[in-house]
């Protein structure tokens, strides 16, 4: 199968090596040479990564490399039988995605999002195939994590559905279905979490440190909140909380004021050096 990937971000580059090591063929779409560039050496990091623990071949990750064709216009995804956009999450710019990948790709393509908070029915509803429009939402870090949040929209169908649950299953991940509304499950529940811990630093309740660890340790996370929200990027989660404000309408997850400052500062979490923590 050819698929298409829109973005190389962290979690477009992730998405594409899954497809890759399953033996697709993949196009990784970016505006930019360099965030292409930059996306190709994350997959070969990666997949170094996996060859050092023994769970690949020097020569298996060579192909999975070879199967990513890197390409900077929409219209090369015209070939896929399948579309996967992984932007930045603004909603804006995957209308205007979807609108230019509903023009290119043929008419029974399924073309899925990555979003992680955005409305599948908005996005669907800028295409003529709101039936075959659907969330397709790959945690961080995508080779690792198992779930895939499948996400219907108003008007996606069964088949579609189906199609895309069977598909995760194949790459290895674990799918689960959800439905349309804010934050689907997975931010509906972790956001809300990350901001309240937010305010306890605020509040000086007390340190990051101490607040992770007692989440790590008292809770069994892997990861404390704070750290999470610095690995995911401290704009996107608060690009998040504000569609779970405005989608729901409840002030329970309006976006801590020091959450806003942080990021006004351009302190986003590891991917700008410093967050909650330095890097």
């Amino acid at each position: 199968m050819q698929v298409a990937v829109i973005g190389a971000g962290t979690m477009g580059n992730g998405i594409a090596q899954v497809f890759a090591t399953s033996g697709h063929d993949v196009t990784m779409v970016d505006v930019s040479a360099a965030a292409l560039e930059k996306g190709l050496n994350a997959v070969r990091g990666s997949l170094a990564r996996v060859v050092k623990k023994g769970g690949l071949t020097q020569e298996a990750a060579d192909q999975v490399v070879a199967r990513i064709r890197p390409a900077t216009a929409v219209a090369d995804a015209a070939a896929a039988d399948l579309a996967i956009e992984a932007a930045t999450e603004h909603p804006g710019l995957k209308f205007s995605l979807f609108e230019e990948l509903d023009r290119h790709c043929r008419p029974e393509v399924i073309l899925a999002t990555n979003t992680s908070s955005i409305s599948i029915t908005e996005i669907a509803a800028r295409t003529r195939r709101p039936e075959l429009v659907i969330g397709m939402h790959f945690m961080n870090p995508v080779p690792v994590m198992q779930l895939v949040e499948v996400i219907r929209g108003q008007a996606t169908s069964d088949a579609t559905t189906q199609a895309v649950m069977e598909l995760a299953t194949r790459l290895g991940k674990t799918p689960v279905e959800v439905n349309d509304y804010p934050g689907f499950v997975s931010n509906r529940v972790l956001m809300p979490m990350i901001n309240e811990a937010v305010y306890c630093v605020m509040e000086g309740v007390a340190r990051p440190e101490a607040i992770d660890t007692v989440m790590k340790l008292g809770m069994a996370h892997p990861m404390g909140p704070l750290a999470l929200a610095d690995l995911i990027g401290l704009d996107t989660c608060l690009a998040i909380l504000e569609v779970l404000h405005r989608g729901l309408g409840d002030d329970k997850y309006r976006p801590c004021p020091l959450l806003r400052r942080m990021v006004a500062a351009g302190h986003l979490g590891r991917k700008s050096g410093k967050g909650f923590y330095s890097y």
